[in-house]
């Protein structure tokens, strides 16, 4: 009994973690890895910084074009990959300049942050509308934080994700941009390709932590309310034996 139960419960967890590392893992080998592999073959083959910036961004955009078209989405990080090597590329094609290229990263990710925190005084907060989306709002998941909207206390959680990404994805543009003004433009670029997704991660599991906190504490709100309401009732009915009602004669 105890072996086939520890055996299917490998087999069980094998497959959920394989499953959540594939995206991790895809974003580091498509995202991260492949651009930096191309941008130091093309300098080494004697191309300048700019063309082999530009042209180390052929592959993820194409990924990520390619992605938008099989799912008929384009997500978050899809997104903002894709905005910041269009922005780069029309900043290097104008101004020829390596920093500015490196820069265009910075772009995405404030614009971001700015539409956050500018969704606070919205209806529902940017991260509520992006949670429903990926969850699909025919879903069970979907229904459930559908229904759980009407409470006060949800949206509050969702609005405090919203701020604190918000603020993060402003903090690390500004850091990119300092990055860039301060460094080698290899350097910057290495640091370019991997902050985004280490800020990403950061927030992400700040966001996991902060989500099964607030879950412990409702339900530990909802066990002392049940508490209070069985003693109550046990109140009530301890006081109906006391005083028991009048008989007719």
């Amino acid at each position: 009994m105890d072996a086939s139960g520890g055996t299917g419960e490998s087999a069980g967890t094998g497959p959920a973690a394989s499953g959540r590392l594939r995206p991790v893992a895809k974003i580091v080998i498509l995202y991260v890895a492949v651009p930096l592999a191309v941008y130091s073959l093309l300098r080494s083959a004697g191309l300048t910084a700019v063309t082999a910036l530009l042209l180390s961004g052929v592959f993820p955009a194409a990924v990520v074009a390619i992605d938008a078209i099989r799912h008929h989405r384009l997500d978050v990080v899809g997104a903002l990959v894709l905005a910041g090597i269009v922005v780069g590329t029309i900043l290097g094609l104008i101004s020829h300049s390596a920093r500015l290229v490196l820069v265009e990263g910075s772009v995405g990710t404030g614009v971001f942050g700015v539409a956050c925190l500018g969704s606070l005084w919205t209806r529902q907060p940017l991260m509520y509308g992006l949670a429903l989306e990926f969850a699909g709002p025919n879903t069970a998941q979907g229904r459930e934080m559908t229904g759980l909207w009407q409470y006060e206390g949800f949206r509050r959680v969702f609005r405090v994700i919203t701020a604190v990404w918000g603020v993060g994805f402003l903090l690390e543009a500004a850091v990119r941009v300092v990055i860039v003004y301060s460094t080698s433009t290899g350097t910057a670029f290495v640091s370019s390709q991997v902050t985004p997704f280490l800020w990403l991660a950061a927030l992400s599991a700040w966001t996991v932590a902060y989500g099964r906190w607030q879950k412990r504490k409702g339900e530990r709100l909802a066990a002392a309310s049940e508490a209070a309401q069985a003693a109550q009732a046990a109140q009530a009915a301890q006081a109906a034996n006391v005083h028991p009602e009048p008989t007719e004669t």
